[in-house]
């Protein structure tokens, strides 16, 4: 009787040990995922962008995050009806990629990320490109936001697809002059 009392005792620790080790796993893991954060990378030329990007932020908790050019825009480079201004000259070369300031870290830690910027002729100005081929965002869930005087994201949406087929881009939504109640339903939804 006493034997058995003993493996019966053996086995509810062991059972015992099994179980808290399983649950020190799952609790870790827990911990782990809860870890990870959201990301709002915006670049703002005039700060339009950037208002709704601290907007984003607020609602999601996120991280804030300009992406800024290493020669900034000025009023000139801007100027969409010259064919020779700065803007128009990369957005007409798809090859173009402007060169960004690199001080973004941990990348890594990031599970969603928001990306902003404004039209520029139906799409996403070219140093989005360049800030999308200098991080890795493989695995990451990505959301669009635009703003513009009147062209839609959707044509943005489908040239970054086509362009990284490998990145999960599940939503694009231009928020110009949204009011905050609408940004904050699209973030959380």
């Amino acid at each position: 009787m006493k034997r058995i009392l003993l493996y019966i005792a053996i086995a509810l620790i062991s059972f015992s040990a099994y179980a808290q080790g399983n649950g020190t796993a799952k609790n870790e893991r827990k911990q782990n995922s809860n870890d990870m954060k959201t990301l709002v990378a915006y670049f703002s030329a005039t700060g339009t962008t950037a208002k709704v990007a601290q907007q984003i932020a607020e609602i999601c908790n996120g991280d804030l995050y300009e992406i800024k050019p290493s020669v900034k825009y000025s009023e000139a480079d801007l100027n969409w009806r010259d064919k020779n201004s700065r803007s128009t000259t990369e957005m007409c070369d798809k090859a173009s990629r402007p060169e960004i300031i690199k001080d973004l870290n941990n990348v890594e830690k990031y599970d969603t990320i928001f990306i902003g910027f404004p039209i520029w002729w139906y799409t996403a100005p070219r140093i989005i490109n360049t800030f999308i081929e200098t991080y890795d965002l493989s695995g990451k869930k990505i959301y669009l936001f635009a703003t513009s005087g009147s062209s839609p994201v959707s044509g943005a949406l489908e040239n970054l697809q086509n362009s990284y087929p490998t990145l999960e881009f599940k939503d694009a939504k231009l928020l110009n002059g949204a009011p905050s109640e609408e940004i904050a339903e699209w973030v959380r939804k």
